[in-house]
């Protein structure tokens, strides 16, 4: 437990770290980097360049300082991290590593204005936020390995066929290595697939999602491919143009809180934006096959039909059930985007809602959910990459 003095100062710092945190954190990672580039094996690298993971750190370490003196209202926020941890392999001894160079580049950054007790502070308090981690991630790892069939880290798998979906998306079907059973996995659960490009010095990490219900024989994730004149791009370029069947990948159990509630019977709403169909897939296969007299409605929005991915397989599925919908917009095609008025017409009242794609699309869906009246705790939604902060305005009336 922290003493109150320790919980003073460190909240006292929260309006310090609300304006020089994305400062504090792209340092923390330069020279973390520069002293252990093996790390960078671990590490997006394009989320790096993208000051995507210093922003989602910055927001971690303000929200720990804002509720030190009650973590417990940041626990979903360390369950979602940590399983992201898991998925990467983050093991508890890189995080002293993690807390000499955050304190260091709170003294770099802040110069005198970070006094010994503060740096004190902030050393008792990261060890208490990291031990948290280091708990909730070790039970993950257990529970991975002790699963039928589950593996605690990564291991090695065979792409078995590659299947294109649309002009932008193709599907990997992977199969272990070592013939071993499939653990099963929560629709709308993710894999983190590890690999080397030859004449990169570094590991390439990628989180994907599984795009199909549990219970089958195969791992598949479905990618979209991005421009190769994009830096950013690279992971899913090499996939797309270089792994071939036959080729061998390690993938990580599948891990990510973002899942359908199979115990529920309440009508669901899958709503998902461009590549973010990849989980909603494996919850629709999920409902078809457990629950098919579920009420549920697909909606999805591409850029244009030839971008949309599923679509045959999407309308099989809807016929087959007696309760589903299947709504389709493509924006560049004059159908307009998924808004307020779209969600009325097709979510029926009371379901739950899950929700992918990028985070502008989230953005405006959620908005306009919560502006026909449906109350957070019905939403659930799922970021690419580190998460980030999503606001959206409550409806007033």
């Amino acid at each position: 437990m922290l003493s109150q003095e320790t919980i003073d100062i460190v909240k006292s710092t929260v309006p310090v770290l609300e304006q020089h945190g994305k400062t504090i954190t792209t340092v923390f990672y330069k020279n973390m980097f520069a002293a252990h580039p093996e790390l960078l094996n671990i590490f997006n690298h394009a989320n790096q360049s993208k000051g995507r993971q210093q922003t989602a750190l910055a927001n971690t370490v303000y929200a720990a300082a804002a509720h030190i003196d009650n973590l417990g209202a940041i626990i979903p926020a360390v369950v979602q991290i940590a399983h992201k941890h898991r998925s990467l392999g983050i093991q508890k001894e890189h995080y002293p590593i993690v807390g000499y160079h955050l304190l260091g580049a709170i003294k770099e950054v802040l110069g005198d204005a970070a006094t010994p007790e503060i740096i004190a502070a902030w050393g008792e308090a990261y060890q208490v936020i990291a031990d948290a981690f280091i708990g909730i991630e070790n039970e993950m790892y257990d529970e991975a390995e002790e699963t039928e069939g589950g593996w605690r880290t990564f291991k090695e798998f065979e792409l078995v066929e590659k299947v294109p979906e649309s002009e932008v998306i193709t599907s990997f079907y992977f199969k272990p290595v070592d013939g071993k059973k499939l653990p099963t996995y929560k629709p709308g659960q993710y894999i983190t697939v590890r690999f080397q490009i030859p004449g990169d010095e570094y590991t390439i990490n990628r989180q994907y999602s599984l795009s199909q219900a549990p219970e089958n024989d195969t791992l598949r994730i479905s990618v979209k491919r991005e421009d190769e004149c994009n830096p950013h791009g690279k992971a899913s370029v090499y996939l797309h143009n270089s792994l071939n069947v036959g080729d061998k990948i390690e993938i990580s159990a599948p891990a990510g809180d973002f899942y359908l509630d199979t115990e529920s019977t309440t009508p669901v709403a899958l709503v998902s934006g461009g590549v973010g169909i990849t989980p909603m897939m494996a919850m629709y296969q999920t409902i078809a096959k457990t629950t098919p007299e579920r009420t549920v409605a697909f909606l999805h929005s591409a850029r244009t039909r030839g971008h949309q991915a599923f679509h045959k397989e999407l309308q099989a599925m809807t016929e087959s059930l007696p309760n589903a919908k299947y709504e389709v917009l493509y924006s560049e095609e004059g159908d307009g985007f998924i808004n307020r008025e779209f969600l009325a017409k097709h979510v029926s009242e009371g379901s739950d809602i899950y929700v992918c794609g990028p985070t502008p699309f989230m953005q405006a869906v959620i908005s306009a959910l919560v502006a026909n009246g449906v109350t957070e705790d019905k939403i659930h939604f799922e970021f690419f990459g580190p998460a980030e902060e999503l606001q959206w305005e409550l409806a007033t009336n």
